[in-house]
């Protein structure tokens, strides 16, 4: 451990995560990404470069992530992305699909920050990733729907529980080049969308950032999706 603080961003080896994790290291902050496999993450990390390194975390399973989190030292900014597109209806439920779902997301984001908190300062600030499909259901949505919702009370908790330390969420819309919709037609969304655009990593990474860096914003749950959920 050293006396810099890192940059921690639970789920930093793809997608949205590893976007926001370049950005960071690119600026020369030292970042700690992690991934369910550790010699995936070391991967991801070798990969984004800079001061980056990786480490295993399973927030499926919480009781294990204080021996997972241990070598964390000091930290500036935490970010917990991890999404689970659960496809779960109501009629055909999967009890076990769902227990792992908000295990997940909300007993792990949880554990997450308990054990990170004696290492964040006053001046430290965390970011939840949400989801808007607690805004806007579709079949097979509930535990998702449910879930989103509980990221929101999550967020209003903390910001009580764990001041002067900031806590915010962010909930993206359809992220257009993430590697899970880059290539699918999404000509629907684009059309009911007032801005007319997709959702970008690089809006998603620039509206993270402010969450974490401007020390006015606090206990915000923020869409960012151009206005899709207000049409």
């Amino acid at each position: 451990m050293n006396d810099e603080r890192s940059i921690v961003i639970i789920g930093g080896t793809s997608g949205l995560g590893r976007d926001l994790a370049q950005h960071y290291s690119d600026a020369g902050h030292e970042v700690v990404i992690s991934g369910r496999e550790a010699a995936d993450a070391a991967r991801v990390a070798t990969d984004i470069g800079g001061r980056t390194r990786g480490i295993a975390v399973d927030l499926g399973q919480p009781k294990q992530l204080a021996e997972q989190l241990a070598g964390i030292g000091p930290v500036r900014y935490l970010v917990i992305t991890p999404i689970l597109r659960d496809n779960n209806k109501i009629r055909e439920f999967d009890i076990d699909g769902a227990l792992h779902l908000m295990t997940m997301k909300l007993i792990g984001y949880a554990e997450t920050v308990h054990q990170l908190l004696d290492r964040l300062s006053d001046e430290s600030a965390i970011v939840l990733f949400g989801g808007l499909a607690k805004e806007r259901p579709y079949p097979g949505s509930t535990t998702v729907t449910t879930v989103n919702g509980g990221v929101v009370g999550l967020v209003r908790t903390l910001t009580y529980e764990v001041a002067p330390i900031r806590v915010n969420a962010i909930h993206p819309g359809m992220v257009g080049d993430s590697p899970y919709w880059s290539g699918k037609n999404l000509d629907h969304v684009v059309a009911r969308t007032p801005t007319k655009r997709l959702t970008t990593m690089a809006d998603i990474t620039d509206a993270v950032r402010f969450l974490l860096e401007n020390r006015a914003v606090n206990g915000t749950n923020l869409f960012v999706d151009g206005g899709w959920t207000t049409t």
